[in-house]
Formats: structure tokens, C-alpha cells, sequence
């Protein structure tokens, strides 16, 4: 027998019906009209069934559950203003949900189908997001409408692996979600996406992940990597690395460029060029196979670096620069982070980084050992070796 109950807050009056499950936790089952006003909060233990009216809010929305599960389903959408995620076990959508300000993501994952986009959490206008971590994330789908940048805060298995677009216009709709998978082998497409069907003979593709982005217009994205990417085998370059997308016209993997990439080896992230999403099945990271490619490798002399504008060792000059303009230099500190990359390198490093990973970009790195790569496309070789950086001479 189904029982009536009231939700009360400042302004606002609803009826609601809670109805017996099969686990024996009940269920919110909204058959009418509601609406949050102003400073309007509710919140949810159990499960919510929608098959009304629950779009017109203003107030504080909140799941909140330590031991159990809370699902969202129903024939319709529910629109939230503000959202407090705090379900440890996971928040389960069997339908869409959308927020058009804040959503608070406290603890435990928003949970979709990956076999089902029509189910996302939904971002709309200027709507944004707080309090993403590894533990409390989209672990599926996420969307935005309206929106021209977005991050997605999207991961699974207790990793945030998010992924940013930039348009170059208003989406009216972008959805994303995160797959800890082989491409060779993935488990929602219906299909395999073999990493060596590729563009051309020298393109590397990540067996180890992937995206699935949708959208209609076109956009730069970033793509994030950890020290489960295993980046590595893909270029031993940062400056080597690319985006890379399954063309559904062509049927493989394609160069989406490298327009700026920053971090070390364990964490960083890449920028595409432009492209249109719904033209690319899946994307990825992707580099150079360099079993393809013949360069010698050499080890250079340790350099001493003293830019204090004396004349002597202001500047890192290499040698074999002018007989290979067409180079790529990096540069990483003793933990493995890139502070310094350039393209078709002219011996002007004078100490201060170009990295978005170091906090004070653009300032003169602290006095210490650095490590340094050179390729030198022109000559077919490879120079390593270790840069001092000193300040008080």
C-alpha cells in the first residue's frame, strides 16, 4: 500500500508517493508537479522515480546515502539548481538528470549506462561543478548544453580522467565519458577500433584508453594522462604525443594534432587541433612509432648553466643545433616534470620554464639538475644529458 508523504521547505509544497521495492528500500515516486523555490532544500535517501514535473527549481537538491546505492529513474528529467552529491555507493541514473548551477560533488560517483548515452548528467548554461576527485566523479557520461567550454569531470575505478573542450561556438548539446579500455577490444561499441589500422605507418595509438565525445561543432579538447597510460611506449618525447581519433569515414586512426602539451611522463595533458567530435567514433593519446624511425642516440656532456647576464653560460647552447633547425627540446626536473619544450630550438633556454605545470610560469627555475632531450629530425639523431642550473655565480 503506498504511502502519502509531504515535502515541506520555504515556499514550497509538494505530494510525493513512497512505494515498496523489491530490496525493500523504498522509492520516492513523484506523479505531479514539483518545485524547489529560493532557499528551498531537499534531500533524498532513497531511490526517486520520475514521472512528473521536476524541473522548475531554485533551491538545494541532495542524495545522501553511507551504505546504500541511490538510483534516479523515470519517464522525465529532473532539473536541479543547486546538487549535493553525497552517496557513497554511487548515485545510478536510469534517466538524464541536469543542473543549471551548482553541483556539489561530495563523495561517490554519478554512475551511467556506457551502453546508453541518452542517460548523462547534464551540465545546462552556466551551470559548474565543485569538489571532483578520484572518488567522486561521472563515472559514464556527462553533458553540457549551451555551453562553448567545458571540463568534464569524468573517470572511472577511482581515477578522474577528465577531458576539456573548446568550441568554436555554442554546443548546443556535448556529451562525454571515460573508458579504462583497449580499443582492440571494447566492451559497449559493438566493434573493435584496431590500434593498427592507423593514417599513416608512423602514428603510435594508446591501447591502454579511450573517450567518446559527441558533438557538432569544432573543437580543440584536452586530454589528461596518468601514470597508468603508460605514455612512454607512445613517444619518448612529450613534444611526440598527439591526439588521435577513429575516423568514421576513413574506418582508422587519425593525427588530431598537438597544439600545446604539458607534464612529465606519470601525469600531463595534451591539446588537440581542431576538429569536428561527431567525425571520430573514440579518441585517444597518441604518439610516434618510433620502431619505424632510424635515429642514432647519443649522450652529450653535462652543461652548466649561470644566467646572470655575465656573457658566459647565459644561454643552453647545443651542439648540432644549426646543422638540424628542425628539432624538438625538452627539458624535466629531478621529479620527472617538464619545465621547458620548444620546437626548432635556437640555444636561447636562459632558465626560465614555459610549462603550465610549474606554479610561477614564465619565472627562472630554481638553481638544480635538470634533465634534457634534443631531437634532431634533420641529422636523424637523439642528444640526452643532464643541464646544472646555477644562479650565485
Amino acid at each position: 500500500m503506498n504511502t502519502r508523504i509531504y515535502i515541506l521547505g520555504i515556499g514550497f509544497l509538494s505530494t510525493l508517493f513512497c512505494s515498496q521495492k523489491n530490496n525493500a528500500q523504498e522509492a520516492v515516486h513523484n506523479f505531479g508537479t514539483i518545485q524547489l523555490h529560493n532557499t528551498a532544500a531537499v534531500g533524498f535517501h532513497i531511490d526517486l522515480i520520475n514521472n512528473g514535473s521536476f524541473d522548475q527549481n531554485l533551491g538545494l537538491v541532495g542524495f545522501y546515502g553511507e551504505e546504500e546505492s541511490i538510483k534516479i529513474s523515470g519517464a522525465f528529467t529532473p532539473i536541479f539548481y543547486d546538487t549535493e552529491i553525497a552517496v557513497d555507493n554511487g548515485l545510478f541514473l536510469d534517466t538524464a538528470i541536469g543542473a543549471i548551477n551548482n553541483v556539489n560533488l561530495i563523495s561517490g560517483n554519478i554512475i551511467t549506462p556506457r551502453d546508453y548515452t541518452s542517460v548523462f548528467s547534464n551540465f545546462l548554461d552556466e551551470a559548474f561543478y565543485v569538489g571532483e576527485n578520484a572518488i567522486s566523479l561521472v563515472d559514464g557520461y556527462a553533458a553540457i548544453t549551451n555551453k562553448e567550454s567545458f571540463t568534464f569531470p569524468i573517470g572511472t575505478n577511482q581515477r578522474l580522467r577528465p577531458l576539456t573542450i573548446d568550441s568554436y561556438g555554442v554546443n548546443a548539446q556535448a556529451k562525454c565519458a571515460y573508458f579504462d579500455e583497449d580499443p582492440n577490444s571494447p566492451s559497449t561499441f559493438g566493434k573493435i577500433f584496431e590500434t593498427q589500422k592507423k593514417g599513416t605507418e608512423y602514428l603510435k595509438v594508446s591501447s591502454e584508453e579511450f573517450w567518446h565525445l559527441e558533438g557538432e561543432m569544432p573543437s580543440k579538447v584536452t586530454l589528461t594522462w596518468d601514470e597508468w597510460s603508460n605514455v612512454g611506449t607512445l613517444g619518448e618525447y612529450l613534444n611526440n604525443l598527439k591526439v588521435v581519433g577513429w575516423s568514421k569515414e576513413q574506418g582508422k586512426w587519425i593525427n588530431l594534432g598537438n597544439s600545446h602539451v604539458d607534464g612529465g611522463m606519470n601525469y600531463g595533458k595534451i591539446t588537440s587541433e581542431a576538429f569536428v567530435p561527431n567525425d571520430y567514433e573514440i579518441i585517444t593519446i597518441g604518439g610516434n612509432d618510433d620502431e619505424l624511425e632510424e635515429f642514432s642516440t647519443m649522450d652529450l656532456g653535462n652543461y652548466f648553466l649561470t644566467p646572470n647576464g655575465d656573457g658566459q653560460n647565459d644561454y643552453l647552447v647545443l651542439d648540432g643545433i644549426k646543422e638540424s633547425p628542425s628539432n624538438q627540446i625538452q627539458i624535466f626536473n629531478r621529479y620527472g616534470v617538464l619545465v621547458y619544450s620548444k620546437s626548432n630550438y635556437e640555444n636561447d633556454f636562459n632558465g626560465v620554464s614555459n610549462s603550465k605545470f610549474v606554479i610561477d610560469k614564465g619565472s627562472s627555475l630554481t638553481s638544480g639538475i635538470y634533465f634534457y632531450m634534443i631531437k634532431l629530425n634533420d641529422v636523424r639523431q637523439k642528444h640526452q644529458g643532464y643541464l646544472y642550473l646555477i644562479y650565485n655565480q
